[in-house]
């Protein structure tokens, strides 16, 4: 779940984004940010209070390499604020609100063992045509379920797994 201060950042990019007409340009400098960020040796740098934040900003500028002009600036920015942790929620928040302005839903399937292209096919276009919007599908193995599958799109969870259903069942039982 993303901060509130990360849905500031996120949305002031996609504001930005939405003008100059760079989404996907964006999109891309935000996963340059976060994978920069989600490197424990980097982030432990850049988080370090003991370093001058001059000189923390100054090691991101350093990297033209890694970085253009204004995802260093953006960069900077989350340096000087103290939010290089948040680097991942902000572009989280700004892929759910370039889905959003496109009509897009983001949906996790969770199933026990992993789906052929052709299932997963199924359940992406099954969806889409009851959501009446496209879905960029993801797909999560987790053997804990059993069998079955969990469904997650926006705030919604469909759970027809094999280990809730033993667990209703569970339940009602001891309640007997």
């Amino acid at each position: 779940m993303a901060t509130a201060a990360a849905r500031r950042y996120a949305k002031a990019v996609f504001e930005l984004a939405q003008q100059e007409g760079n989404l996907e340009k964006w999109s891309g400098r935000l996963s340059k940010i976060r994978e920069l960020f989600d490197n424990p040796r980097v982030a432990a740098v850049l988080s370090n209070p003991t370093i001058t934040a001059e000189r923390r900003e100054s090691l991101i500028s350093a990297a033209p390499h890694l970085l253009d002009g204004e995802a260093t600036n953006l960069a900077r920015l989350l340096v000087e604020s103290r939010r290089v942790d948040e680097a991942g929620a902000i572009e989280d928040e700004f892929q759910r609100l370039a889905d959003e302005a496109a009509g897009r839903v983001r949906a996790t399937v969770t199933t026990a063992i992993e789906l052929e292209s052709a299932d997963r096919d199924r359940v992406q276009r099954e969806l889409s045509k009851r959501l009446g919007k496209e879905v960029r599908l993801s797909v999560v193995v987790d053997p804990r379920i059993i069998g079955g599958l969990k469904l997650q799109y926006g705030d919604r969870v469909v759970d027809a797994s094999v280990a809730t259903k033993l667990q209703q069942l569970r339940r009602r039982l001891a309640a007997t």
